[in-house]
């Protein structure tokens, strides 16, 4: 009798642990009810489809919300080619550079009490990276060369004119490994090391070009740099600042640093020979150092409610992340597209792109509309005049056609806009 009761008691716990999960996944409305085409929202789906048939991903999965509901929400292929596991909903991606949204909100939070200065000195909080050089070329400042010429070591370098701020990283105008000369230096990251252990060796790379002049993009280690702001600005490590700060508020369950074994995680492909190859994490997912430059794990539902958070102006639900002036700033355009480096009819806020001009950027997103990708090819947007967030996450990794890609899905996202977002 007891042993028959203790199954019972097993059996319902097992399923209100798979109704909890089940649960977790947002439900859907009708697209015609937030002013979309359900048969033009099936142009993502064929996108997404060709995609896989054409071996560029094995799977993917696609999120569009409006006016704070999600009308569009779909699983597309496979999470791993060679057991042939579909794709699910709530698969874990590696979501890479769409860490440094994050990272830009962790800086607003400090600089909204009082901590940090977009206009303090990076040297304030890693002392190591104060009176840095800058890489010279015939006794003036070089520029970054051309993607198809290879960066080369600097014959010498000169002093910069001004040390490197907290804007200028989350701005990608500090020139701190950004592409040019000091891509030719190595910073490794030991199995172990740290942010702490690994920043202050950025001392002797000479920064691409003066601070401020310019745009490229940092791809790591700006924004590793910002963390360690973070760090040292709470008092806290930077795995646990986001998690009881902004993660766990907006209830983003599967958003993380370093998963080890995750069972919903989606293999990491790359092409290769016409198809896909299975490809090893990238070094620095150790465990210990914190990457704000691409260290982030997450799902597209996750991933949906931080965005929706930055469309509310801060808030989600009860939760309240930032004020709504801070948010203004994260989306306001810091770098407009006349700075070198920039693309035009496209801006940079703080860790965002930000369209503004549709006809010059050749988008159908709307004047103000922001949001970054990733290297593994994941992407959001959010127009904030429409509404709408759009979100897809895959995992192949470096693909060289994920710009187009891109920008296919922001078309078959907003070509399925019928009419004005409910109010």
């Amino acid at each position: 009798m007891i042993e028959q009761r203790s199954r019972f008691l097993l059996a319902v716990l097992l399923l209100a642990a798979l109704s909890a999960h089940r649960a977790s996944l947002a439900e859907q409305v009708a697209p015609e009810s937030v002013g979309l085409s359900s048969e033009r929202l099936a142009r993502v789906a064929e996108l997404m489809e060709r995609q896989i048939e054409e071996r560029v991903f094995p799977g993917a999965v696609t999120l569009i919300a409006r006016d704070g509901r999600i009308a569009y929400f779909r699983a597309h292929g496979a999470m791993d080619v060679e057991s042939g596991r579909p794709m699910e909903r709530d698969a874990v991606f590696r979501i890479m550079s769409m860490t440094k949204p994050v990272v830009a909100v962790a800086i607003l939070m400090m600089m909204e009490e009082g901590k940090v200065r977009l206009t303090d000195p990076v040297s304030r909080f890693v002392p190591e990276l104060g009176g840095l050089r800058v890489a010279a070329s015939e006794g003036s400042a070089a520029d970054v060369p051309p993607p198809s010429e290879p960066p080369a070591a600097p014959a010498q370098t000169v002093p910069a004119d001004r040390e490197v701020t907290v804007r200028d990283l989350l701005t990608h105008t500090s020139g701190l490994m950004s592409g040019g000369a000091s891509s030719a230096q190595t910073v490794t990251i030991g199995p172990h090391e740290s942010l702490a252990d690994v920043l202050p060796r950025l001392a002797t790379v000479p920064l691409d070009f003066q601070p401020g002049t310019r745009w490229a993009y940092s791809g790591q280690f700006g924004f590793d740099v910002l963390v360690r702001v973070v760090e040292v600005a709470s008092g806290s490590p930077f795995d646990a600042f986001a998690k009881e700060r902004i993660f766990e508020p907006l209830g983003m369950t599967d958003t993380f640093f370093f998963p080890a074994e995750h069972p919903r995680l989606a293999t990491l492909y790359r092409r290769a020979d016409g198809g896909l190859e299975r490809t090893p994490d990238l070094p620095f997912v150790n465990g210990a150092y914190f990457s704000g430059g691409g260290g982030l794990f997450s799902t597209a539902e996750d991933y949906f409610k931080f965005a929706q958070m930055l469309l509310n102006g801060g808030q989600l639900g009860t939760a309240r992340v930032l004020g709504r002036k801070s948010v203004e700033l994260l989306r306001g355009v810091f770098v407009p597209d006349t700075v070198p480096g920039r693309t035009p009819g496209e801006g940079y806020g703080l860790g965002v792109r930000v369209v503004t001009n549709p006809a010059a950027r050749a988008t159908l997103l709307s004047e103000g509309s922001f949001g970054w990708s990733g290297a593994f090819n994941t992407h959001f947007f959010i127009d904030p005049k429409e509404r709408l967030i759009g979100i897809f996450m895959t995992q192949s990794a470096f693909l060289e056609t994920r710009q187009q890609l891109r920008d296919d899905f922001e078309t078959a996202v907003m070509q399925a806009l019928i009419d004005a977002p409910a109010r």
